[in-house]
């Protein structure tokens, strides 16, 4: 508790200074390149019947939204005396992002990550360890990122004197959901400007995948108050809702419950022991989400649905083919969702938080064994890759 009230005073004295602010917003502008675009997807909104937009988080540096968090984090921890960084990472894609700030502002860092995403993962973990960052495997359960969470903690509540650790998702005790929706959020406030000036009005949708739920809470915080903009998460419905082989507590099943310090929707068993979640997409391998999100289901803001593994290999496939952009598999769930879910929506925005490269050889390796050695050349429409 000493270490999160540390953690709770920093930021709020970060926040209110102006120095830290520019500091953070001249790296997102120059090193990461923000503001990314917003894409208005010709060929999908053809196949759709209504416009679609994609926020392109994809084309920050090191490939996904993750950057924004990390580097406001990173900056936090080099201005509280911090010398040591740990992170945990599921796809990859924080952890390379926590390597990169680290990197970048001379901080050693760790990154934990569960042995099966470390083999799914193989690109981002090469990545991670050519930055300079160690990446400690974790052996634990399911080997997947609630395991790396776990070990990351047991980590940081032993050398907190030097050490911070960068959760990357909008979960884990406060302060940390709150500091990472706060430093997400540039997503949806630089969505909803953009969306305004390319059509003069607001989606009737805004969609984004939801597994811890960090891109989600960042693109969902520009449109909160817009009562009459629909958010919609998508989880990771894995094998099947009723197979229990599934990642989405908050679409089925989950049931109030403490994960990793914070109340959320969590899923557990008839005693409340945490269950193993499942997903093709390590990002979304979470038996979890982010407290705001739970909030956001209770109080009806927001609706959250499941999408399966199959038909996020099938949108990944057809995104790339359709418009020459290789999404990562997390926001392959709300693309298929966009898609191929009947809706009156003539406008819709959805967060594509990130690159497909390091989920290549997975995809492949799964479409042609659920569809047989010519699958990557198979056209799920008309046109397609023509």
């Amino acid at each position: 508790m000493p270490a999160l009230a540390e953690l709770e005073q920093a930021w709020i004295e970060a926040r209110l200074d102006p120095g830290y602010r520019e500091q953070l917003d001249g790296l997102l502008r120059d090193y990461v390149g923000r503001s990314t675009p917003l894409y208005l997807a010709e060929r999908l909104s053809e196949v759709a019947g209504r416009t679609i937009y994609l926020k392109r988080e994809d084309l920050n540096h090191t490939g996904a939204h993750k950057i924004n968090n990390a580097l406001g984090q990173a900056l936090l921890a080099r201005r509280m005396g911090k010398t040591r960084i740990i992170a945990e990472t599921g796809a990859g894609q924080h952890g390379v992002a926590s390597a990169t700030a680290c990197a970048l502002l001379g901080l050693e860092c760790i990154v934990y990550m569960g042995e099966e995403d470390i083999r799914r993962q193989k690109p981002n973990v090469e990545r991670m360890e050519l930055l300079g960052a160690r990446v400690a495997p974790v052996t634990a359960g399911a080997r997947t990122l609630k395991e790396a969470v776990s070990e990351a903690i047991r980590d940081w509540v032993t050398n907190v004197g030097d050490t911070h650790y960068i959760i990357g998702s909008a979960v884990g005790p406060a302060p940390y959901p709150s500091i990472v929706r706060d430093l997400q959020r540039l997503i949806g406030d630089e969505a909803r400007a953009q969306v305004l000036e390319r059509e003069g009005r607001l989606p009737d949708r805004v969609i984004a995948c939801v597994g811890g739920g960090s891109n989600a809470i960042g693109m969902f915080a520009g449109f909160q108050h817009d009562e009459d903009v629909a958010l919609i998460g998508v989880e990771a419905a894995g094998e099947g809702l009723e197979s229990g082989r599934h990642g989405a507590p908050l679409t089925v099943g989950g049931r109030p419950g403490v994960l990793h310090g914070s109340l959320s929707l969590i899923m557990q068993d008839e005693e409340g022991q945490v269950t193993e979640a499942h997903s093709v997409s390590a990002g979304l391998d979470y038996p979890g989400s982010g407290p705001e999100h739970a909030w956001l289901r209770e109080s009806g803001r927001a609706t959250y649905v499941a999408v399966g593994d199959h038909d996020a290999l099938r949108a990944f496939r057809t995104v790339a083919q359709l418009e020459g952009i290789i999404p990562a598999l997390e926001p392959s769930h709300a693309l298929h969702y966009v898609l191929t879910e009947p809706t009156d929506s003539t406008l819709d925005v959805v967060c594509l938080s990130g690159r497909g490269d390091k989920d290549l050889a997975e995809v492949i390796a799964q479409l042609r064994e659920l569809e047989g050695p010519d699958a990557l050349h198979r056209r799920d429409h008309p046109g397609a890759g023509a």
